[in-house]
């Protein structure tokens, strides 16, 4: 069973909460839900919206078109009429919206949408774009929403302007009706949304009257049996993982999407550590600064390090990019820093609150010099929170940099997670070669077998930290020789980390190992995959690479050998991911599936694409979905 539900309107108006609210209703009967936000770039008054997959089963993409939409203004349902193939919720209000008179509307999109409407003999109004929708099948639902706000107001005894906030509640109701969902379920769920007793009670009637204007069309029952589940989005995963790693401090300079991870620390700074050997529970704190820049958010992350605790930041491109010169510092003073970098559309502002995955390249290769950094891309939000607190013992274990790849998708798109896939109680913090009582003759940097030397806080030895060369001990040193004995020292640290990290856990495979095709893909497309090889039986083997330094080259290899189509799939360009598998083991990728367009990768033009390669063997494939 697959249902897609999408939600548009105003950017303030509240189309999050409603997401929220509905996303809550439908969990909570037992069902697996997997929603996407999508934001224009300024504060208040340009078109977001919300698209949501309901299923049984687990779910983790989104469709080309949803099944039903619930608009409030005009502008969404110009946006978004093509894109619908159930029903439209609409405001009655606003038929009569000329396209050319939504001045939030992006030209480019209003002359698109007027060309449409006029090569259909369609009047270039609302109205126009409703029948259109409705010659290709789709029904439509009128609500006047004043009418029925009016009527609470007049009911409760209350002004118009308390009831305001009702209208995103009717929106959702008529869709719980169409759904088959108890009108109970959902005021109980609505209602602990609100504080006050005034707005449940305003919803409650809001609800009622919504639940009149239409039919159940599907049915969607409580399904009992269902495993505890949590509702995560991706920065709240990241931001859960670091805090149950062990995180003591994280520091950040306000970038869109990376923000939300270090605000929601920030709410959750106090927390409760059980000693898992005495039981003894104690309370902690996680230090959580904003700095005036993302170079000094890092240092000030590295500075932390140094005191011998776990410590992270959080950017997206343009700070990264802010954040190179001290990333390089850290290496060189082998300092275990997280930095998660939340990959948003670039070159510079480019497209801020939509996703890419173009900053690949430049994550693997920041910096002068050569150094050590590993850099580790989560697929998947149950990947996310175990990979933030696998970053932070990687930081440890090895004594550098880590970046931790997420995606503007996996940030902001929530979805249900079973509890045991989070692996709580399997996880464990390694803190590495951390010594507290360090000899008298301490040398920070020590010349070791396996390049990692015994780690001491600051504070517990005299130690010297530099940006320059150094000798073992920190001071400065332009020596050839030494130079080459710590330069190597440094870089052996890669290859004890390519050793000891199992090949089969910076990569996973899934669908028919055997297949002759083989998509290789990462980060947020990896879940799109994974519904298309449960929901087809279209024949291939998916690739998804987790880590990206070191690279799993003798896996990837072995496994690439001899296949007919190797499919690089992937958010850029470029095809970045297909470019470095190419230089770690000779291996092209024979076709792609691309997509740079600032959109997430849609269920359906993917099955669609993917057909056209292995079926007709198409060498390349654009895709353009997303409104």
């Amino acid at each position: 069973m697959r249902i897609s539900w999408m939600i548009g309107g105003a950017q303030g108006t509240g189309i999050d909460t409603s997401a929220n609210i509905f996303g809550k209703v439908v969990s909570t009967l037992g069902y697996y839900i997997y929603g996407n936000r999508e934001y224009h770039s300024n504060i208040k008054g340009r078109h977001s919206y919300f698209t949501l997959t309901i299923s049984d089963k687990k779910v983790r993409s989104i469709p080309e078109k949803a099944d039903i939409l619930v608009s409030f203004d005009a502008e969404t349902v110009l946006q978004h009429f093509n894109e619908i193939k159930g029903y439209i919720i609409y405001n009655e209000g606003v038929k009569g919206t000329k396209v050319e008179t939504v001045q939030s509307m992006e030209s480019e999109v209003a002359e698109r949408i007027s060309k449409q409407l006029e090569s259909e003999n369609l009047p270039k109004t609302v109205e126009g774009a409703l029948e259109s929708a409705k010659r290709r099948g789709v029904k439509l639902i009128p609500v006047n929403y004043d009418e029925i706000a009016k009527k609470v107001a007049e009911e409760a005894k209350v002004q118009l302007s308390v009831v305001e906030r009702v209208k995103n509640v009717i929106g959702i109701a008529v869709s719980t009706k169409l759904l088959g969902i108890n009108e109970e379920h959902l005021a109980k769920v609505a209602g602990s949304t609100f504080k006050q007793e005034l707005y449940r009670k305003l919803n409650v009637m809001a609800i009622k009257k919504a639940y009149e204007l239409t039919e159940s069309v599907y049915s969607l029952p409580k399904l009992e049996g269902a495993p505890e589940r949590y509702l995560l989005d991706g920065n709240t995963a990241v931001a859960i993982g670091k805090i149950y790693g062990g995180l003591r401090f994280q520091s950040y300079y306000p970038i869109t999407p990376a923000s939300d991870e270090s605000m929601y620390i920030e709410a959750h700074q106090e927390v409760l550590m059980e000693d898992p050997k005495t039981g003894d529970k104690k309370k902690g704190a996680v230090v959580v600064v904003q700095a005036e820049d993302e170079l000094a958010a890092v240092n000030m992350a590295v500075g932390a390090a140094l005191t011998g605790i776990r410590s992270s930041t959080a950017t997206s491109g343009p700070g990264f990019s802010l954040m190179v010169e001290g990333i390089g510092w850290a290496g060189m003073n082998e300092v275990p820093v997280v930095i998660t970098y939340y990959i948003r559309g670039g070159p510079s502002t480019g497209l801020p609150t939509r996703t890419s995955q173009a900053d690949l390249l430049f994550s693997l290769f920041a910096g002068h010099g050569e150094f050590p950094k590993i850099v580790v891309a989560s697929g998947t939000h149950d990947e996310a929170f175990k990979d933030a607190v696998l970053t932070l013992n990687l930081a440890e274990r090895y004594q550098t940099p880590v970046i931790h790849l997420v995606e503007k998708t996996l940030a902001n798109s929530y979805t249900t997670v079973p509890k045991q896939d989070l692996g709580v109680g399997q996880l464990y913090a390694d803190r590495g070669k951390l010594i507290l009582s360090p000899p008298e003759d301490y040398a920070r940097f020590q010349f070791t077998d396996d390049g990692v030397s015994p780690r001491a806080p600051l504070g517990k030895a005299l130690m010297y930290y530099t940006g320059d060369e150094h000798n073992e001990y920190g001071f400065i040193s332009e020596d050839p020789v030494n130079r080459n004995i710590i330069y190597e020292k440094r870089m052996k640290k890669l290859e004890l980390a390519d050793k000891e990290i199992p090949e089969e856990e910076r990569v996973k495979v899934y669908g028919n190992v055997n297949s002759e095709n083989v998509v290789i893909t990462w980060g947020a497309p990896t879940g799109v995959f994974m519904d298309i090889l449960e929901e087809t039986k279209l024949d291939f083997a998916l690739l998804q690479l987790r880590m990206f330094s070191p690279f799993p080259s003798r896996f990837v290899s072995k496994f690439l050998q001899g296949r007919k189509r190797i499919i690089a799939a992937e958010g850029n360009y470029l095809a970045q991911a297909g470019k470095i598998v190419k230089m770690n083991t000779g291996i092209e990728a024979t076709n792609y599936i691309l997509k740079w367009n600032g959109r997430p990768f849609l269920r359906d033009e993917v099955e669609e694409a993917l057909r056209n390669v292995i079926e007709k063997d198409v060498k390349k494939v654009m895709l353009s979905g997303g409104s």
